[in-house]
């Protein structure tokens, strides 16, 4: 469910938009998971670029159509007039999911020439949640550079790594852990998160440091 009990007249909108950054499917999970709360009332309002068109052709079987069906509203990247283009058009925040450097770095350098970075930039202004799934390796000093300023304005970036410990058994189960911690940003839970309860939970973590050291005869 979404808590908005410290904020009980905030409209039960999110926003996501889907960039040209390798990663395709988090966006479209990200947007799958979200659907048991549509029925509850939580408005999906989606923007997919034209370079994030390309990489769903690259990466998936999906069509547009498919992914834009997801949502409650589908904005054109190019319509920079849509209502979330303006602060006064209340929403819980944003996910840029994935977020590509390019994106990155207008929204750090407030270009709002694209619906996806003005709608980034509303969220910076209006105080209100933007996080940024960035998908590059290696970073150059740039990429820091546009991270830092981008936090220091009030987003959070957060890359999809995988976390381990929950041991995944799939691709799947690793996408669906990093947008379930995704959410938890907006007190989201849709139960995607296998939560960490200490060693305890896993005997093998348990394990002595005596029993896992290598015995002197194995060097």
């Amino acid at each position: 469910m979404v808590n908005t009990q410290a904020q009980p007249d905030v409209p039960r909108r999110l926003v996501v938009a889907i960039t040209g950054a390798s990663g395709f499917i988090y966006g479209y999970r990200l947007l799958q998971l979200l659907q048991p709360l549509r029925a509850e009332g939580l408005e999906l309002h989606l923007i997919v670029s034209r370079s994030a068109l390309i990489t769903m052709a690259c990466e998936t079987e999906l069509h547009l159509p498919q992914v834009q069906a997801l949502a409650d509203r589908a904005h054109r990247n190019e319509d920079i007039g849509a209502c979330v283009a303006s602060g006064s058009y209340r929403t819980l925040g944003m996910v840029v999911a994935p977020c590509s450097m390019k994106t990155l770095a207008e929204i750090a350098h407030g270009i709002g020439s694209s619906l996806v970075a003005r709608a980034a930039d509303v969220m910076l202004k209006e105080r209100r949640r933007l996080v940024l799934l960035a998908r590059e390796t290696p970073l150059t000093l740039v990429h820091l550079r546009n991270m830092s300023a981008v936090t220091e304005m009030g987003a959070i970036v957060a890359p999809p790594v995988p976390a381990f410990y929950a041991r995944p058994r799939s691709l799947d189960e690793m996408v669906d852990h990093s947008l379930g911690r995704v959410l938890d940003l907006f007190d989201i839970d849709v139960g995607a998160v296998r939560r960490w309860t200490g060693p305890a939970a896993n005997p093998a973590a348990g394990r002595s440091f005596d029993e896992t050291k290598p015995r002197t005869e194995d060097l």
